[in-house]
């Protein structure tokens, strides 16, 4: 039980992790990564915050597992519901916390992605190592996964695209262009996989951390 309970402590730092990374390369000015893509088009269209809109495509993402997974579906991933108010509410702190972070310069900016997606990367190898519960973008892609069939990469990819260019039709219906899109929503694409990859291969605390399970 004890171990139990430091890998869900992991899990929520890892979590935590991930909401300040997203943060910090929406706040680069170069776009956001692909899964927050509509979240931030939408917080830039209609007067709620990223984190609240985070909240609410997330709770989609959850509820559409139900009728993908059918009989399959574990009402144990209800508990998304729970990691989605920690992802959303701390993606609005880490706002606050960054809102003096205005990057002018080019250069500048794409430092910051890069860090944000290497951020990004740590939290999501700190999640998948604590192996506690599914965060609500990569539960949906896991149920599409099943549902289709393919290798989960692959649909993850397309999963993907598909937030990238929902967020640019809704951009351009709503605010007349692509805003909120740009390079960094491709740089982070390209690079936070293999940040993770980088962790899972290097970084002591990631086996110290999946090692809770077998302990």
């Amino acid at each position: 039980m004890e171990k139990k309970a430091k890998r869900m402590l992991w899990f929520v730092l890892g979590v935590v992790i991930n909401s300040f990374g997203i943060a910090l390369t929406t706040k680069a000015a170069m776009g956001t990564s692909p899964i927050s893509s509509v979240p931030y088009v939408l917080s830039l269209w209609l007067p709620l915050s990223l984190g609240q809109f985070t909240f609410i495509v997330n709770m989609f993402f959850i509820f559409a597992q139900i009728p993908l997974l059918r009989r399959e579906y574990q009402p144990v991933q209800l508990l998304q519901i729970g990691v989605n108010v920690i992802f959303s509410l701390f993606i609005d702190v880490s706002m606050g916390v960054l809102e003096g972070f205005a990057p002018s310069n080019p250069l500048v900016s794409l430092l910051a992605v890069v860090a944000g997606c290497a951020t990004l990367g740590l939290g999501i190898s700190i999640e998948v190592a604590a192996d506690m519960l599914l965060v609500p973008g990569e539960g949906v892609v896991k149920a599409i996964n099943r549902r289709v069939g393919g290798r989960f990469g692959t649909v993850k990819v397309m999963f993907d695209l598909g937030c990238v260019l929902l967020a640019a039709l809704i951009s351009v219906c709503s605010m007349g262009g692509i805003r909120g899109l740009g390079a960094g929503t491709l740089v982070s694409a390209l690079i936070v996989g293999r940040f993770v990859n980088l962790y899972n291969k290097c970084l002591p605390l990631i086996p110290h951390v999946a090692g809770l399970k077998e302990e």
